[in-house]
């Protein structure tokens, strides 16, 4: 074995039944991520409740902030873009996620830090928190209990939301989130109510329960997209801001659970460049050469090919004047379809359910998550351990 492969096991090509045989399945997913991602809809309803024991009353004694900036890394700084996506257009302040040490320079007595931390303990959220302390900025805590980060808060005599680490970062998306909006909510910048968290947490069990081990693959959507994705380059692309956050996060999964490398964006800015990727040596090239006829594994060596996936939002838009017109976030949305159809690159699409933005966020994320674990296991990989991050931090830490 060559040195630095320590722990890497699997095998390049998609084993279609692995996926539709149960016992095989939790045999190769000893960590349980296939049921942390199932508990989507439970962690809502849990970090709603631990919110709401929080004294986030304080946040509010001081009127609206000039600024809102949400820091932490990962997963944690994705919670970041949810709560700009969801505040929308017309949020009075600006909210602007923050992925590295520290604070930015302007942040001061008038502006908010929300600093998130899965484990409590990384180093972006700790120096934000400790720098938003020394500024006098109203700081919010959201993380592990008994962590660095709830010490840094009841220092600061701040907010602090426990987030019981249950899961990976990289599953906990929606125990970090629900905290963010809620303190947000708190300070006017948000309009997520009980009713939206309620019928959030269950879409999420819904698409758990369809995405399921046990559904054999030609009724589990996240199954049939793993398996569509098999072998290619996959493009993301999101057809509103709502979508594009979707898109990203499913970027994060993919390359963290199936390690494939991943192009996401928004269409909006495809469509200034991007969109040749269709064109190019692994998307309209190669699949212009494509045999019909051919054997499926021989045409797998010959070459690695595109694959689109383009999340639509459909949106609720009509009436923010202030976002791009639903009919042209449509427009785009079918152009891009019939371009990636017109050069034989494969193209799967989620389309957005539910009333509130954050239902159809979560009716975008849910089913691209569980894909993102099975396509892992098609390959006989761990989705939970990914020996180069282990690695990685011992050569860093030297």
């Amino acid at each position: 074995m060559m040195e630095g492969t320590a722990g890497v096991s699997g095998h390049r090509r998609a084993d279609e039944s692995l996926l539709d045989n149960p016992g095989a399945l939790a045999e190769q997913d000893p960590g349980g991520m296939l049921r942390f991602t199932a508990s989507a809809g439970a962690q809502v309803r849990e970090s709603a409740a631990l919110a709401a024991e929080a004294n986030l009353s304080l946040l509010a004694d001081e009127g609206r902030p000039r600024a809102v900036v949400i820091a932490g890394i990962g997963t944690a700084g994705r919670t970041g873009d949810v709560l700009a996506t969801v505040a929308g257009p017309r949020c009075p302040v600006p909210v602007i996620p923050h992925r590295s040490a520290g604070v930015p320079g302007w942040v001061g007595a008038a502006d908010v830090v929300i600093a998130v931390s899965a484990s409590g303990r990384s180093p972006e959220a700790l120096g934000a928190a400790e720098a938003a302390h020394r500024r006098g900025a109203r700081l919010v805590a959201v993380g592990a209990p008994d962590s660095q980060l709830q010490s840094v808060a009841e220092r600061a005599r701040a907010p602090f939301i426990p987030v019981p680490r249950r899961a990976p970062a990289r599953a906990s998306l929606w125990a970090l989130t629900v905290p963010v909006l809620l303190a947000a909510r708190t300070l006017g910048l948000v309009k997520v109510n009980e009713a939206d968290l309620a019928e959030t947490a269950a879409r999420l069990d819904a698409d758990a329960d369809r995405c399921r081990p046990t559904a054999e693959s030609f009724v589990n959507p996240a199954k049939s997209l793993a398996l569509g994705l098999a072998g290619s380059i996959p493009i993301v692309w999101g057809s509103s801001p709502l979508a594009t956050v979707a898109a990203r996060r499913f970027g994060d999964t993919l390359s963290a659970n199936a390690r494939y490398p991943v192009v996401t964006g928004a269409l909006g800015e495809a469509g200034r460049g991007r969109v040749g990727l269709l064109d190019g040596v692994f998307g309209g090239l190669a699949e212009g050469k494509r045999d019909i006829f051919a054997d499926p594994d021989e045409a797998a060596v010959d070459g690695t090919r595109l694959r689109l996936v383009l999340l639509r939002d459909g949106g609720l838009n009509a009436e923010d004047d202030t976002d791009e017109p639903l009919a042209v976030e449509e427009r785009r949305a079918d152009a891009v379809q019939t371009l990636a159809e017109r050069r034989g690159v494969r193209c799967d699409v989620v389309t957005a359910e539910g009333g509130s933005a954050l239902e159809r966020l979560a009716s975008l994320m849910a089913v691209p998550d569980f894909a993102s674990v099975y396509l892992a296991l098609a390959h006989g990989l761990d989705p939970m351990a990914v020996p180069a991050i282990t690695e990685m931090k011992e050569l860093a830490n030297q």
